[in-house]
This record gives structure tokens, C-alpha cells and sequence, in this order.
């Protein structure tokens, strides 16, 4: 059987497919989301508490290479396959280059509950991939329009850097890794003692937000859908070659493994809103959201867990 976090999103989106009353305020929406970053953070520098090392520093580039290589290898996919416009195919190099903290938050329990062993560093996969990828995309796009600007670019920068899902996570490990898990124990026993419940309640909103992407669903644009379930699968592979060059441990592997093989829905629309505005963000978020995402929690996370066992075994 599933996970039973996964169960709570197949919930939302069976109530959104039948047009079921149940919906989640926003601001509900919004603290859950608030809430799942810092605990992510919490979690992933308490597990640092003692372990920082310079030798994480190549590990660390590896992966944010592997964020920025991603658009690359998508751009011209999107254009000339998919047939996008250079504004859409940018926009989806970076929601597809960048990373789902839903994804993310899956995959930890996933490996949390199979007692996989977990690098400390782990949390800081999310930010090493989320800025590199939507840099390199909004950059593909202006070289594309010959606009390039680097006060364009330093803002966009700061922008991407303070948004507050970088924040939350940089500080909740920051704070983690200076704490440890004992000295701030009244703090973070109640956060990460909540953390699954915080999670399927996430997920419940993120299935009944899945299900509105796909009322009716857009045949029309079939080439998209196409894509969004074959990417992850051939994203996964990539994000596998460098876990399995870099020699980390399964749970680790496997949380790579799904981290490229998802797509932002969070920080890479809010970037691109204001970098790409001719970008049609709905149709990043009905491939993210409606089909990649779905893919990798029930499914693909699974897949990914059965070939890192073959590969490691």
C-alpha cells in the first residue's frame, strides 16, 4: 500500500475530481506550508548538529550543477518537441530544473519509514537546486531575447534568495544545526513530532489543488501532458548518475532521485511571474502540479526506492 501521507492526497484529489465542497482556507494553506519548510529546515540541521565539514562542499556544487544542467537539457526539448514558445519553455526549464519541497517532504518520510540511512546535509539538496535552475532558465530566455540585464539579473537574485521558502529553510537549518536536536528540544520535538501530520494535510490541499488543474482536463495541449509524465522518469536517471557518483548513501540517493525528478510549484512560479511576465503560468502549474507531481508521490517514489536498491545491492 501507499504511505498513508500519499492516502491524504489521493483524498484531496478524488474530492476535487467530484467537485466535493471541502476546501482549505488559505491561510490554513499558507501556515501548513510555513510550517512544512521550517520543520524540513529543523530537521535537516539538527542532523547536521556536529557533522559540518568542508567535505560537503563538493557534494553541494555537484548537486546545484545538476540544478542548472537541467534547463539546459530542457530548453530545447520544449521548444522544438513540445513546440512551446521561448517565454513558456523557459518557464517550464526552470519549474522542472528547480524542486518540490512536496516532493521532497514525501521522499524523507518515505526513507525516514524504511530506515534508509539519510546524509545531514540532505535538506540543503532543495536550496543548491532551487536558485541555479531559475537563473539558468531566465538567462536561456534573455539570451534568446537579447535583453540581458545584470541589474535585471542581481534583483532577480535577491528576489529568488529571500523568498520565503529559501528563508525558511536556510534558517530552520541554521538554527537546527546550532541547536542540535537536545537544547532546543521544547521547540523542535513539537515541530518534528508533527511533521507527518503537517505533511498529509499538506498533501490533502495539494490533491485538491491537482484535481483543479486537471477539471476538464486540456487535451489540447497533449504534447505538455506528455511530457510532464515522461520527464520525470528521465530527470530521475540524472539526479541517480550523480548520487551514485557521489557515493551517497541510499536514502540520500533515493531523495535525489526524486528531487530531480520533480518540478517546483512554489518558488518557480512566483520567479517567473516577474521575470518571464509573458509566460503562461498556468501551464507550468498543470504540468507540475497536475501530472508530475501526482506521478512522483504515488508512484515514482516507489519506482525510485526499487532501482536504488537494484543499483546499490
Amino acid at each position: 500500500m501507499p504511505d498513508i501521507v500519499v492516502m491524504f492526497f489521493l483524498l484531496g484529489l478524488l474530492a476535487g475530481l467530484v467537485k466535493s465542497d471541502l476546501t482549505i482556507p488559505k491561510a490554513a494553506y499558507d501556515t501548513l506550508s510555513l510550517l512544512l519548510m521550517l520543520t524540513i529546515g529543523l530537521k535537516g540541521g539538527m542532523a547536521l548538529y556536529g557533522n559540518l565539514s568542508w567535505s560537503l562542499v563538493p557534494e553541494l556544487a555537484a548537486v546545484a550543477a545538476l540544478g542548472g544542467l537541467i534547463p539546459l537539457a530542457l530548453m530545447p526539448v520544449l521548444r522544438r518537441l513540445i513546440r512551446l514558445s521561448a517565454a513558456d519553455s523557459a518557464s517550464l526549464a526552470a519549474h522542472y530544473g528547480s524542486v518540490s519541497a512536496g516532493t521532497f517532504a514525501v521522499a524523507l518520510a518515505f526513507a525516514e519509514g524504511r530506515g534508509l540511512p539519510i546524509g545531514a546535509e540532505v535538506t540543503l539538496y532543495l536550496v543548491m537546486m532551487e536558485l541555479p535552475a531559475i537563473m539558468v532558465a531566465i538567462a536561456l530566455y534573455r539570451r534568446y531575447r537579447g535583453a540581458e540585464s545584470r541589474e535585471a539579473m542581481s534583483g532577480l537574485c535577491h528576489e529568488t534568495l529571500t523568498n520565503r521558502g529559501v528563508i525558511l529553510l536556510a534558517g530552520g537549518v541554521v538554527i537546527g544545526a546550532m541547536y542540535g536536536p537536545g537544547q532546543g528540544a521544547n521547540v523542535t520535538d513539537l515541530l518534528t513530532g508533527a511533521f507527518h501530520a503537517v505533511l498529509a494535510l499538506f498533501l490533502l490541499e495539494m490533491g485538491l489543488t491537482a484535481a483543479e488543474t486537471l477539471r476538464p482536463v486540456p487535451w489540447r495541449h497533449w504534447r505538455l501532458l506528455a511530457f510532464a509524465l515522461l520527464a520525470p522518469p528521465l530527470l530521475s536517471l540524472a539526479g541517480l548518475a550523480v548520487g551514485l557518483a557521489l557515493g551517497l548513501p541510499t536514502g540520500s540517493l533515493l531523495i535525489l532521485t526524486a528531487l530531480a525528478a520533480s518540478a517546483s510549484y512554489i518558488a518557480a512560479p512566483a520567479a517567473m511571474r516577474t521575470a518571464i511576465p509573458e509566460a503562461n503560468i498556468g501551464l507550468a502549474m498543470l504540468a507540475s502540479l497536475g501530472f508530475t507531481f501526482p506521478l512522483n508521490v504515488i508512484l515514482g517514489i516507489p519506482l525510485y526506492h526499487q532501482l536504488v536498491q537494484w543499483l546499490s545491492g
